[in-house]
């Protein structure tokens, strides 16, 4: 009975880690619902609480060393991994506004075009939300805001294609007009395998090129601010491709 315990417990943190890793790409694979993965996770995490108390408490009565003591420790930190990341994403969704639509224009947001037909079953619809949404993204990502660029439109539509594919993102529609063009994508996340459109639209100005820039989930209420950081990380890399050209 004491040998079962004791590789339960050496196991514990393991089987959390493993039912997190495996949360992902079981929803990616369709064999779970969202809801369901999300349970896995939740599960990993109170799995991997309890294995590190268990260890704990195991090794301060019996004092393990040698190779099972290493195996107790490796356990444990793999519950550490397992609890954390689940906490570290519920506090990252509670520290931000409860939405998954963002634009650097608030008031004539770019709009989808040819990304429609891929959104057809998606759980949020293509549309803009509104204005609840616009003020909410005010209050939090106050530094979202359109970027004027020195440069030509053609110059600036080439250097923002590029960088989507540089990034990784799978390009859908790419349209160059006389005084305006648009870019269309879409980003998929590594580990739950969660789509979000982008479109960029591109205007000449008297000061050069003005950008915006929307970016959108296909499913989940809150995007634990991904949606934000996406268009940051684009509009801070793009007049750096612009000025190495």
């Amino acid at each position: 009975m004491n040998k079962l315990l004791s590789t339960l417990i050496a196991a514990s943190g393991f089987v959390a880690l493993l039912l997190l890793a495996l949360a992902g790409p079981l929803y990616r694979l369709e064999w779970l619902g969202l809801g369901m993965a999300f349970g896995m996770m939740r599960w990993a995490f109170f799995i991997g609480v309890a294995s590190v108390v268990l260890i704990i408490g195991y090794s301060l009565w019996r004092r393990p060393g040698g190779r099972f003591g290493s195996v107790l420790a490796f356990s444990a930190l793999a519950g550490l991994v397992a609890a954390y990341i689940p906490l570290s994403q519920l506090q990252a969704a509670r520290s931000v506004p409860p939405i998954h639509d963002i634009s650097t224009d608030l008031e004539n947001p770019p709009e989808f075009v040819e990304t429609l037909p891929l959104r057809q079953d998606a759980p949020n619809p293509p549309e803009y939300p509104g204005e609840e949404t616009a003020e909410q993204q005010r209050e939090a990502y106050p530094d979202l805001a359109p970027l004027i660029l020195k440069y030509p439109l053609e110059r600036v539509h080439e250097a923002a294609e590029q960088l989507v594919e540089q990034l990784g993102w799978d390009l859908v529609a790419s349209v160059l007009d006389d005084n305006r063009a648009r870019i269309e994508a879409t980003d998929t996340t590594r580990w739950f395998g969660f789509k979000d459109d982008v479109v960029i639209r591109l205007i000449q100005v008297d000061e050069g090129t003005r950008l915006d820039m929307r970016s959108k989930s296909r499913v989940g209420g809150s995007d634990i601010g991904t949606n934000a950081e996406r268009i940051r990380e684009f509009t801070r890399a793009l007049p750096g491709a612009l000025s190495s050209e």
